[in-house]
């Protein structure tokens, strides 16, 4: 199994008019999810690596994500489903792993012929189109179905994203809609 992530961003969109199309283009809504998650440093740190403790608060997962290049295809993840987050939370916390922050984003999930697209919110941020799909070929297509060029697509990290505004969101203890 491909721990690979084949992923890319069109920042700074309309969601209603991304909508629009993915719905003339026959998608269907997988759900909408409000987020909440703990951000956690690897034993050593290191920058493009982090823990993520994620739950739409009917679902957790712990996972491991690590940035090995700045394209499509560079991005892995190593995920388990997780049946209680703050119970998890409570065990890392017991091993001396302790969250270095706490973020929430919303998300609306649509699925367009297997490929998953996502309109992301977050705070301060602009909103955003994920596409994750089985390769890149596939990231491209479905960003032309869209009505995007490859030249739109972005493979920054969100962390990336705050830093083009001037926000290190890794030295921020919160990052909530009502901060």
């Amino acid at each position: 199994m491909s721990n690979i992530e084949y992923e890319a961003k069109i920042y700074d969109v309309d969601p209603a008019d991304i909508i629009e199309k993915l719905t003339n283009l026959g998608a269907k809504e997988v759900g909408n999810y409000n987020f909440c998650r703990y951000v956690f440093d690897t034993i050593p740190a290191k920058p493009d690596r982090w823990v993520r403790l994620r739950s739409d608060g009917k679902q957790a997962t712990l996972t491991v994500k690590e940035i090995t290049a700045d394209t499509i295809d560079g991005t892995h993840e190593w995920e388990v489903e997780v049946s209680d987050m703050e119970t998890t939370l409570e065990i890392l916390a017991k091993i001396g792993i302790k969250p270095r922050g706490y973020q929430e984003n919303k998300r609306q999930e649509y699925d367009l012929g297997g490929v998953q697209v996502v309109i992301d919110r977050w705070p301060k941020l602009k909103p955003y189109v994920e596409i994750e799909a089985n390769s890149v070929a596939e990231v491209v297509k479905t960003a032309a179905l869209l009505g995007f060029t490859e030249s739109d697509l972005i493979t920054k990290s969100t962390s990336d994203l705050y830093r083009n505004i001037g926000i290190d969101i890794e030295k921020l203890a919160e990052l909530k809609f009502d901060k």
